[in-house]
């Protein structure tokens, strides 16, 4: 026999019921005592839950207040954490993979309802791409897979469901939406109408390609002037005259209101003719002082263009401080550039001071474009990143940074990324000898994928020992020989390091022997990757007598791809004891994995 329900719960349901149909709430029930209301809190479905604390009686808000400036009495915080941990567990129950990516003092009402209509308009996007499609973007319908969340059951046995179509929700919620990720069919005049009450920080527009997307996405932007900080497009067909109207939608001139500080094209195609380039473009990189990060990666950029921009921001000494110019072709962009040149340059004060991050991955630039890099690199007295990986540059390319570290032994420049650039042993070791010199040697640097062999090892260990954070040294040739020669010159500790890459380098049981001596001579080390070295069966056991007898901070340990890694074989006892915070230390593959070691041979 069924057992009855009990008052209580026959008394929430039908609050809920109310609460779900938009109607007030009996203003009695906030009388409530707390005990009792806060269980009734907890039990409500997000709608529910939302329309209860728009309905608030006014001297109720101080005990229930939901923002960060809630710091009254204790009484007063618990009643707020009631609030704050009911709209956490909602989106923890919805969103599980999100839970971990979200700061710990966020606003959860607003982050939960700002996916929401992150999910519905998805969910409308794929509405509006049927060729079947009529009537407008807000008519259509969000589906019960949504609403469920949101009102759980109750919904279907509603008869008076108010929440069944997109407009209500951005009626209702569009005013927490901060961030939107919007596709090309629903960049249409009548979107600019739903989010009219939004306050959006973040844009982000994929596959906008036809001139009949311009206008209403241009109104868009100037309704989101004040508050839009960062635009994107992604696999877009961005025009001359599409950029010159998103550019003057951004910004208006002689009005300093613009706070773009990150714009960004990715995975597109910028079509811009160097010589005549839009006057609302040139005034964008001129006037907008707030730019902070500015992208143009995968966007099938040329030499000419790339001169044009970087010219611009030069001629501006703009406040940039990151940008991103790579997987474009980009060979000779920088041919202007000589010590003749910025010499004049620099004394009539041209320089891009704020830059502290400049990408230039795979963009085919040779050991011409590194000696012209070099001295644009003057330009840049702040520079602190720099990623040339994927360039042709060869020992040429990399003597000519030698000659930058040796004219600015102080540069600012800590993060080098050399990775593939067919750079030689002999090469490397000269690079690797200067740093060892400068003032302020490097804390991150790759060379990873370039052939050296072992013959480096001896520079590497030097380097190790002086100052590197993280070093990713990755397919490089090393082999047995090379971990043997590293593990005989690591005689002192290794205070800095944090981070080292020793993957695919097909060391075998001499990887293991290194890395054994390594992990307790590293004290700070908390991240390695040793897969794919083709370590035999015994390296697990010499590796778990050095993790306990090690007083270091080690998290993360990569044994994919090893031989000592067998698919029959039970590690549960290995991950169980060596954890960190409650994460297995040792990184293996799955047991359904294949574990067939790595092969670089071409």
């Amino acid at each position: 026999m069924t057992k009855a329900p009990s008052l209580a719960f026959l008394c929430i349901q039908s609050l809920k019921l109310q609460l779900l149909q938009g109607d007030n709430p009996i203003p009695d029930v906030y009388e409530l005592p707390s005990q009792l209301l806060d269980g009734v809190i907890a039990h409500l479905p997000a709608l529910a839950l939302h329309n209860f604390q728009t309905h608030m009686p006014f001297k109720f808000w101080d005990s229930y207040e939901t923002g960060d400036d809630c710091l009254t009495s204790g009484r007063k915080r618990a009643r707020n954490d009631v609030l704050g941990s009911s709209w956490k567990l909602l989106f923890k129950l919805r969103w599980p993979e999100l839970i971990n990516c979200v700061e710990t003092r966020a606003d959860w009402q607003q982050l939960y309802w700002e996916n929401h209509l992150q999910n519905c308009v998805d969910e409308a996007a794929e509405v509006a791409m049927r060729p079947t499609i009529s009537g407008r973007i807000s008519s259509i319908n969000v589906s019960d897979k949504i609403l469920r969340y949101i009102c759980h059951e109750e919904h279907t046995n509603c008869q008076k469901c108010v929440c069944t179509e997109l407009s209500f929700h951005f009626q209702t919620f569009g005013r927490y939406l901060r961030c939107l990720r919007l596709l090309n069919v629903l960049c249409v005049a009548e979107t600019s109408e739903l989010l009219r009450a939004s306050k959006l920080q973040t844009l982000v527009l994929r596959w906008i390609r036809s001139e009949k997307h311009v206008e209403p996405l241009c109104k868009l932007l100037s309704q989101s002037r004040e508050t839009l900080t960062s635009l994107e497009f992604i696999h877009c067909k961005l025009s001359s005259s599409f950029i010159s109207a998103i550019c003057a939608s951004l910004h208006e001139k002689d009005i300093h209101t613009n706070g773009i500080q990150r714009f960004c094209i990715k995975t597109s195609s910028f079509d811009i003719d160097p010589l005549a380039a839009p006057p609302a473009f040139i005034s964008f990189l001129n006037s907008v002082r707030s730019l902070q990060s500015l992208q143009f990666c995968d966007s099938h950029l040329d030499r000419h263009i790339a001169r044009m921009i970087f010219s611009t921001l030069l001629d501006s000494s703009s406040g940039l401080s990151s940008l991103d110019l790579s997987e474009n072709n980009l060979s000779g962009w920088l041919s202007t550039f000589s010590s003749r040149s910025v010499i004049a340059s620099l004394s009539s004060g041209k320089s891009l001071h704020s830059l502290r991050k400049l990408n230039l991955r795979g963009n085919e630039l040779n050991k011409y474009d590194a000696e012209n890099l070099a001295h644009a690199l003057l330009h840049m007295p702040c520079i602190e990143s720099l990623d040339l990986s994927g360039n042709p540059i060869e020992d040429s390319g990399i003597r000519s940074l030698i000659s930058y570290f040796k004219k600015n032994p102080d540069s600012p420049l800590a993060d080098l990324n050399l990775e593939n650039c067919e750079l030689s042993c002999c090469g490397v070791i000269e690079f690797l000898d200067t740093l060892s010199t400068v003032e302020k040697p490097l804390k991150f640097l790759s060379v990873a994928d370039n052939s050296l062999g072992s013959e480096v090892a001896e520079a590497i260990m030097n380097t190790l020992t002086v100052s590197i954070e993280s070093l990713d040294i990755s397919s490089i040739g090393l082999g047995p020989v090379g971990f043997l020669e590293l593990g005989k010159r690591l005689v002192k500790g290794v205070k800095k390091l944090m981070s080292i890459n020793i993957s695919k380098n097909r060391g075998g049981l001499e990887t293991a022997r290194f890395l054994s001596k390594l992990i307790t001579l590293a004290p700070k080390l908390v991240s390695v990757d040793a897969s794919y070295n083709l370590m035999p069966p015994e390296s697990l056991l010499m590796l778990c007598d050095s993790l306990r007898s090690a007083k270091g901070d080690l998290k993360r340990l990569d044994m994919t791809g090893n031989i000592c890694i067998s698919s029959k074989a039970d590690h549960s006892s290995l991950l169980g004891e060596f954890q960190h915070n409650g994460e297995a230390i040792f990184v293996l593959p799955p047991s359904s994995a294949s574990h067939v070691p790595y092969d670089d041979e071409p």
